[in-house]
């Protein structure tokens, strides 16, 4: 780019110093030349050519006023000291010399008549001439690389326009989860399980199939933003649920019969009718897992598909071959939907993939095994280097999700959790199931005409459920802190105590001893943290569950809490007041 400059800078000073060299000792800013003068000219041309046959060097040339030292070229400008013995030489004189150091073109002002500048077209001739093939490559190099540089900033632009318009024509905020801020503050979060961060990700669909709003995929991905992991948790479509308003049915159409309800009530807020479909499945979700849901993705087959396109397909590491006879008129007639072993998938297989149910004894489990199997593989490749780091695909993922993907993320939760998620790599994704042995906590069952799924322990019954999944997916400021608890039943309520320190250790809660505490007049329950405030989260998620009294000291000397970070005695209002 400097030679660039150089060149330009030359370029245009010689256009406006047009005058040919003039005799020594005579002044170049002459009158208007006398008649006949263009004869003269002409007969100088020759001998000019002669003078330097167009092979002087590139460069300044000054020459020096007689009896100057030389002065070496970029050095500062000052008048030459005289010659011992003669006379100094006016500074008037030597300002043709000056100015001629300080021009590109190499003319004199007061030069000889023999010399006359190159043409700009001479000179990048004697240039390429000069440096050959590589004076080309260098041109061409600078002219291609103002191109590219022109380029990536033109589509750059572009894609960054259109990521923003579609970022916010699919991110439409209205979820939260503290999890998302880094070193967040105890009293931020609401209570176990808060520490993660919990999308419900539901598949419908869509327009042009069979029940277009039945979420026949529902799906928990948990984060856990502290130790970098996450876990995928498959809830069957045909768990039986009492739902919000007191029916009962699959819990795949939860959203639908809220969506269609809300609808009725306005026929004209589509948007509120999705949200109330997306509250609905949400709360009956954390009801059967006993964890809180902090967003939701709802995407159609047509964003499933276009996804994995979008991202160059997926590499799946199919169990064993998957053949159902019930969709081989969607596969060209081939009831082969994927062969065991490292299969590479399109957009169209994938779908197929995690569609596919008439296959096994296990129908739907199988399904949402596969599910899980499908959305680890997709998760590897979004989160990978080649795509999350390239605008292109970012802007075709999308383009894909545009009109058929709706979430209550916000743009700024989604910067955050890109952060998050670049350091989930793909072993620290957890696959779990209700129904993968030895885990068995759902079977099938008939309910009238209908087949279901029911929890094992009975219909409605979730206790083991919530056990299992509150364990596997810790709170992960539980798990750093570990602390050990004590619980004591203060009251004359039999059981209490025993039943209280079951469901903290559903939660992951590390409960040392169950006990009674020396009396049971307690009204109100107290909590007591004997670690000096060094397990700040602990003290919250106990604080809150109990809406405690906190102290410090045991109120009675008579209790032993010996190894205890935290005492939990258990008053009366232990029986009404404590979370679920």
């Amino acid at each position: 780019m400097h030679e660039f400059r150089k060149q330009t800078g030359r370029g245009q000073r010689q256009a406006i110093d047009g005058f040919l060299g003039s005799a020594p000792g005579k002044s170049r800013i002459a009158a208007q030349p006398p008649q006949g003068h263009r004869a003269r000219l002409d007969g100088l041309r020759p001998s000019l050519r002669q003078v330097s046959d167009f092979r002087r060097p590139e460069g300044l040339h000054p020459v020096q006023p007689t009896g100057s030292r030389a002065r070496p070229l970029g050095a500062p400008l000052k008048q030459a000291a005289p010659v011992q013995g003669q006379a100094a030489t006016p500074a008037s004189s030597q300002q043709g010399s000056l100015l001629h150091m300080s021009l590109p073109s190499g003319s004199m002002l007061g030069g000889s008549t023999k010399e006359r500048k190159l043409s700009r077209k001479e000179k990048r001739q004697a240039r390429a001439k000069k440096g050959g093939k590589w004076y080309t490559f260098r041109k061409w190099s600078l002219r291609s690389g103002l191109v590219a540089v022109a380029l990536v900033l033109v589509v750059g632009g572009f894609l960054g326009i259109k990521t923003l318009h579609q970022l916010h024509k699919v991110l439409k905020g209205g979820g939260t989860a503290a999890a998302l801020q880094a070193n967040v503050k105890p009293q931020l979060l609401k209570g176990e399980g808060d520490g993660r961060i919990n999308f419900l990700l539901l598949g419908r669909g869509g327009d042009g199939h069979d029940g277009p709003d039945l979420t026949d995929t529902i799906l928990v991905a948990s984060i856990d933003p502290l130790h970098k992991t996450a876990a995928l948790v498959s809830i069957p479509r045909d768990l039986w649920v009492t739902g919000p308003s007191g029916g009962a049915g699959k819990i795949n159409a939860i959203y639908a019969n809220a969506k269609y309800a809300a609808l009725a009530r306005s026929p004209k807020d589509a948007s509120g009718a999705d949200t109330a479909g997306e509250v609905a499945i949400a709360q009956e979700v954390t009801t059967v897992l006993g964890i809180p849901i902090h967003y939701h993705v709802l995407m159609d087959f047509q964003a499933f598909k276009e996804a994995v396109d979008a991202v160059g397909g997926v590499d799946v590491n199919v169990p064993e071959d998957l053949i159902d006879p019930t969709m081989a008129w969607e596969n060209g007639w081939n009831a082969t939907l994927a062969k065991k072993g490292l299969d590479h998938m399109g957009g169209f297989q994938a779908l197929e993939y995690v569609r596919s149910r008439h296959t096994s004894a296990r129908g739907d489990f199988d399904r949402t095994e596969r599910q899980r199997l499908l959305i680890e593989a997709l998760s590897q490749k979004v989160l990978s280097a080649g795509t999350y780091t390239n605008p292109l695909k970012i802007s075709q993922l999308l383009s894909a999700f545009g009109n058929h993907v709706s979430t209550d993320l916000s743009v700024n939760d989604s910067l955050r959790l890109a952060g998050i998620l670049k350091d989930v790599h793909g072993q620290a994704i957890q696959s779990v199931g209700l129904a993968d042995p030895p885990n068995n906590f759902v079977h099938t069952g008939d309910i009238g005409s209908a087949s279901v799924v029911l929890p094992t322990a009975g219909q409605d019954n979730y206790t083991a459920i919530q056990n299992y999944v509150r364990n596997t997916l810790k709170d992960p400021y539980i798990a750093q802190e570990a602390a050990a608890v004590e619980v004591l039943n203060g009251t004359s309520t039999p059981g209490l105590a025993s039943t209280t320190g079951d469901k903290l250790k559903s939660y992951g809660y590390n409960v040392v001893k169950v006990d009674s505490a020396p009396t049971s007049n307690y009204a109100q329950t107290t909590l007591v943290d004997l670690t000096g405030g060094k397990k700040p989260y602990t003290k919250n998620y106990l604080q809150k569950r109990f809406n405690a009294k906190l102290a410090t000291k045991l109120p009675d000397a008579t209790i032993q809490a010996t190894g205890a970070d935290f005492v939990v005695i258990l008053g009366q209002d232990a029986t009404t007041n404590s979370q679920n």
